[in-house]
């Protein structure tokens, strides 16, 4: 009888070991099955900043998202890295601003990427409201960000783009793009707001380079830049001499200098006025090209946008009334 109980406890010993054994297995993840429920986030690369904060606020943390441009840099003169070219290569889709902007990225790297990367010019649709010119590379003016109601169609293309890619979050998309088109068309009107407090006649913007014909045309400015739309060209004595002429004729009251460009051009400019018996003041500085430092406002396009139009606004209007006197 005791053998017999031996061998039966034996038995349901053996059970149970092959039990715990089979539970152990199929509570253990299979390495080759790792990354089976793991989303995989496309991996998505800007070259210049203001279409990098776009993709934060539509795609969040279902991307990967890189900038290539960074604060304070002229995407005109910005030659890309090594590292920069490995990035661009091996993005998912690459998204660029798609009127020779980034020149200088774009040629260098564009004819080398493999057939499976993607890339996104976020102007393209927008042909028709563009800017004509026959001083820029492609005939039209590049900085489009500077109308708010024209980022927002830069901003849909985002949208678009990024849920037909990825369709298992193509509602997350347009979810985070209609409350970002929300904050843009409030931020448009905001913009029209501040540039009616400047009497129309009085509303002339002089900046470094002439980067801010859009922001002109859509909030009543005249705008004239010391350099042409590329910030390759130099302006000469010959443009100093132009600009200075017209400060003097219009009774301009003040420049702005750009954050992005140096403001040698501008001084020399202010020189001249002085020379002829006028002064003009140099306000604040605008962000042309790019954006601020990261974790500011002026390091979202929102805020730069308000930044911008805040320092004409107020450093137009305290000139102005100050010249009354």
């Amino acid at each position: 009888m005791d053998q017999q109980f031996l061998k039966t406890s034996l038995c349901l010993l053996m059970l149970l070991l092959m039990v715990a054994g089979g539970c152990q297995k199929d509570n253990t993840e299979d390495p080759a099955n790792a990354n089976s429920t793991t989303e995989k986030k496309l991996h998505v690369v800007a070259t210049i900043s203001m279409i990098t904060d776009i993709l934060k606020n539509i795609g969040r943390d279902k991307i990967d998202v890189t900038g290539i441009v960074g604060e304070g840099v002229d995407p005109h003169l910005y030659k890309p890295t090594a590292g920069d070219v490995e990035r661009l290569k091996n993005a998912d889709i690459i998204f660029y601003n798609g009127l020779h902007l980034e020149a200088k990225i774009i040629g260098a790297v564009f004819d080398k990427m493999p057939d499976t990367t993607k890339a996104v010019p976020v102007t393209a649709g927008l042909r028709s409201q563009l800017r004509t010119t026959s001083e820029f590379q492609g005939g039209y003016d590049p900085h489009v960000w500077h109308d708010v109601s024209l980022w927002m169609m830069a901003a849909e293309r985002i949208q678009d783009t990024l849920a037909q890619a990825d369709p298992n979050n193509a509602e997350y998309y347009r979810s985070n793009a209609k409350n970002y088109l929300a904050a843009l068309k409030t931020l448009h009107d905001d913009l029209q707001n501040l540039a009616a407090q400047i009497p129309a006649q009085r509303r002339v913007l002089v900046t470094t380079h002439d980067a801010f014909g859009y922001l002109g045309r859509a909030y009543g400015f005249e705008v004239r830049g010391l350099q042409g739309l590329n910030t390759e060209t130099e302006a000469g004595v010959a443009d100093v001499r132009e600009l200075a002429a017209f400060i003097i004729e219009h009774r301009i009251p003040a420049m702005f200098v750009e954050t992005s460009a140096p403001s040698q051009g501008i001084k020399a400019v202010q020189a001249a006025v002085r020379a002829k018996g006028f002064e003009v003041e140099i306000g604040g500085g605008l962000f042309a090209d790019a954006m601020g430092t990261p974790g500011t406002p002026e390091g979202t396009y929102i805020g730069l946008m308000r930044h911008n139009m805040d320092t004409i606004v107020k450093t137009l209007r305290s000139e102005l009334a100050y010249r009354r006197q």
